[in-house]
């Protein structure tokens, strides 16, 4: 099991990806469909038409590193708020990739802190 600081952000293409396609592909996507840079450090999820199969795209500094997931029974319940893509958090990539499909989840109220605004 992998852990990633929830300074990281996910973002979801949400759309089938074709798994064949490799690291310069994948960065090409993130660019010109997510709109994000390739080389912030943040997570990039893809999956397959089948939704079996996930690879997630990340820049470690010296360069890509690819995680590939597949399953061998079910599929990733992923969000489709948006046909292009969404942003999530780690922990709900956590449970993502653990099977859970969160369609039915809601969130429960949490206390965050106010920003804390200067003179």
């Amino acid at each position: 099991m992998l852990t990633w600081p929830r300074a990281v952000r996910v973002f979801v293409h949400t759309q089938p990806t074709d798994m064949r396609r490799s690291f310069d592909r994948l960065s090409w996507m993130v660019q010109e469909v997510l709109q994000q840079d390739p080389f912030s450090g943040h997570l990039f999820v893809f999956v397959n038409r089948r939704g079996d199969r996930m690879k997630i795209l990340f820049w470690d500094r010296s360069g890509f590193v690819l995680f590939y997931k597949r399953l061998e029974e079910g599929i990733f319940h992923l969000p489709d708020d948006d046909p292009g893509g969404v942003e999530i958090d780690v922990p709900r990539l956590t449970l993502i990739l653990e099977g859970l499909d969160l369609s039915q989840a809601r969130r429960c109220r949490r206390f965050t802190r106010a920003p804390v605004v200067s003179p």
